[in-house]
């Protein structure tokens, strides 16, 4: 009986935290959820990008001064550029 109850015990205790148990399928699934997330969130950043390509193929100037503005910092004739330094962003702000 007690070889018995110790058989059972292994494979209950096995069962849940083994190669293949319980805790092993909680943790594959949460990985494929945040995989899943990541992947969607790629997907859509792919989406914009395929977005704004089409936009600067098509010479859409809104678009092309929409990246000249933000990766070149560039500014329009008679617009003023502000510097702000050493000012903590308001997220981060308590």
């Amino acid at each position: 009986m007690i070889l018995f109850s110790l058989c059972v015990s292994v494979v209950v205790i096995d069962a849940f935290a083994g190669d293949r148990g319980l805790a092993a399928l909680m943790r594959t699934r949460q990985d494929h959820d945040r995989l899943a997330a990541e992947v969607g969130a790629r997907k859509r950043e792919n989406d914009r990008l395929r977005e704004q390509i089409q936009r600067l193929r098509d010479g859409d100037p809104a678009a092309i001064e929409e990246i000249a503005r933000r990766e070149l910092g560039l500014i329009k004739p008679g617009e003023r550029l502000f510097i702000i330094r050493n000012v903590t962003p308001a997220s981060q702000r308590k």
